[in-house]
C-alpha cells in the first residue's frame, strides 16, 4: 500500500501544544499501528507532559505524526517516541519531526540519542545520525533484547 501524499502546506504542526487538546487514545493507537509496545494513555500523556519538547502534526483534524523530547537541561537529551502514522511515511514527517526537535534542544547538550526502531537505523543515518558504540540496554524483555541488542550479546558472549 503507498503511503497517502500530503503537502505541507496541508499540515498544522503544533509545538509544546496544550496536551489536555490531545487525543491520547488515538496517540496509543499509532503505537499500536507501527508495531510498538502497547502504551496506556494516562501513562503516555504522563510521559509528554513530563517532557521538555513535543511536537504533533495534523493533517486536517486527523493526528498523523509526533514526536517528543526527555533531557536534563544541559548534559543528557533523548529524542523520544518519534511516531509517523505508516499511512503517511514518506512525505519527509519522521525528517521533520527529528530535524525540529533537535533543533529546539539547541547544541548545548553533551549527548543527544535516541533509539531506533528496528530496521529504522539507515533512515536516521541518512539525516547525519551516526551509531553510537558506547550505548548499553537493559532489556525489558524477550522482544526487546531481540530486537535492540546485538546477537552475540544476545548468545552471552
Amino acid at each position: 500500500m503507498s503511503p497517502n501524499k500530503v503537502h505541507a502546506n496541508d499540515l498544522t504542526y503544533k509545538i509544546n501544544p496544550d496536551l489536555s487538546t490531545v487525543d491520547w487514545t488515538y496517540v496509543c493507537e499509532l503505537f499500536s499501528k507501527v508495531d510498538w509496545r502497547k502504551r496506556e494513555e494516562v501513562e503516555i500523556e504522563a510521559a509528554f507532559r513530563r517532557s521538555s519538547w513535543t511536537l504533533f502534526i495534523y493533517k486536517e483534524d486527523q493526528l498523523i505524526a509526533f514526536g517528543r523530547t526527555v533531557d536534563d537541561g544541559r548534559y543528557y537529551a533523548i529524542l523520544a517516541d518519534i511516531i509517523v502514522d505508516p499511512d503517511f511515511q514518506g512525505n519527509g514527517l519522521g525528517k521533520y519531526l527529528v530535524k525540529t526537535l533537535n533543533e529546539k534542544l539547541g547544541d548545548n547538550y553533551h549527548f543527544v540519542n535516541l533509539t531506533a526502531a528496528p530496521g529504522k537505523g539507515d533512515f536516521y543515518k541518512s539525516l547525519g545520525w551516526k551509531k553510537q558504540s558506547t550505548c548499553y540496554i537493559w532489556p525489558q524483555g524477550p522482544k526487546q533484547l531481540r530486537q535492540h541488542t546485538e546477537p552475540e550479546e544476545e548468545a552471552g558472549i
